[in-house]
């Protein structure tokens, strides 16, 4: 009997082809609808293979009850979603997808900030709406990119990849991190400093514990008025009440999200209220070649392990 490869959610064929000859692979045969926490479960009890997405919660109790699994591959940089400690415990591999989406990300993560500056999604809006009637001097005015100060909070790969396209906008740069970085042209700033001293302050750092709601009133406060949030890492990091305070009183001018506490974001959300924020559907690595390039990651890793071999982008 052949392992079986269980897949939360319905991927190309050919992002499966390469497994179907050795392995027994099923699959949720839906896109847009994650697999119903009951059907996953029971798929995972009979698994050897889990190949997962951020939005599956691969927690202590379906870790435990699924006693052949010796692997989980995680279609994200990512793993919030899976309880390593069960999974160590278990000897159960978790792998990610690191690298190969560095530059697609940068991509969205700056293009988020110019549509939040320039207000480019709300512009649109008014040419299809016919509530664009005429030019007008002050009509559909943002902030400047060109010559601004960047705040980056997480300098990794993707703060590189930002740091390298702000440097055709000469946007002067500053970071924080737990780590100070050897980086040629980027200061270094206290917390405080960067969020008091920016025009744009982009987060781009792990969600942790030490993360967790990092950004709130206290550092919201310290922004300038003319200030813009950029969050395209993880949606707990940023009090949303506490932006949501901060918006609409126009303590900052303006925010841009890529990611929120609880995807996707529910319409009744008091955020959806707010004329200065701009908000995308979590798309930060949807590049069609990227996304190709972490399933191949993903089914690498698979096969590796299944046939005892070494397991590369382990994170446990």
């Amino acid at each position: 009997m052949k392992p079986i490869v269980y897949i939360t959610r319905k991927l190309p064929e050919e992002a499966i082809k390469g497994l179907e000859n050795s392995y027994e692979v099923r699959m949720w045969r839906e896109e847009e609808k994650p697999v119903p926490r009951e059907v996953l479960m029971e798929e995972a009890k009979k698994a050897s293979a889990l190949w997962t997405m951020l939005s599956d919660q691969i927690d202590r109790e379906l870790i435990e009850a699924a006693t052949d699994l010796k692997i989980i591959a995680n279609l994200a940089v990512g793993y919030n979603n899976i309880d390593l400690d069960a999974a160590r415990e278990r000897g159960i591999a978790v792998t990610n997808t690191p690298e190969v989406l560095t530059e697609t990300t940068a991509d969205l993560a700056f293009g988020l900030l110019l549509a939040t500056a320039r207000r480019l999604i709300e512009a649109e809006k008014t040419v299809r709406s016919g509530e664009w009637q005429s030019w007008t001097p002050m009509g559909m005015t943002g902030q400047d990119v060109y010559g601004a100060t960047l705040g980056i909070i997480g300098m990794g790969r993707i703060g590189e990849g930002v740091c390298r396209r702000a440097g055709g906008f000469d946007m002067k740069v500053m970071y924080h991190n737990r780590t100070r970085r050897s980086l040629e042209d980027v200061e270094y700033a206290e917390l405080d400093e960067l969020l008091s001293k920016s025009d744009f302050v982009m987060i781009l750092t792990p969600l942790t514990e030490e993360t967790k709601g990092m950004i709130g009133k206290r550092e919201l406060d310290l922004m300038k008025d003319t200030a813009c949030l950029i969050n395209v890492a993880r949606g707990g990091i940023v009090d949303e009440e506490a932006l949501y305070d901060a918006l609409k009183e126009r303590k900052i001018w303006a925010a841009g999200l890529d990611v929120f506490e609880q995807e996707p974001l529910p319409l009744d959300n008091k955020l959806l209220e707010l004329d200065n924020l701009t908000v995308l559907p979590h798309i930060g690595s949807a590049g069609i070649r990227t996304r190709h390039q972490m399933m191949g990651l993903n089914a690498e890793a698979i096969a590796a392990c299944l046939a005892g071999q070494s397991i590369k982008n382990r994170v446990c």
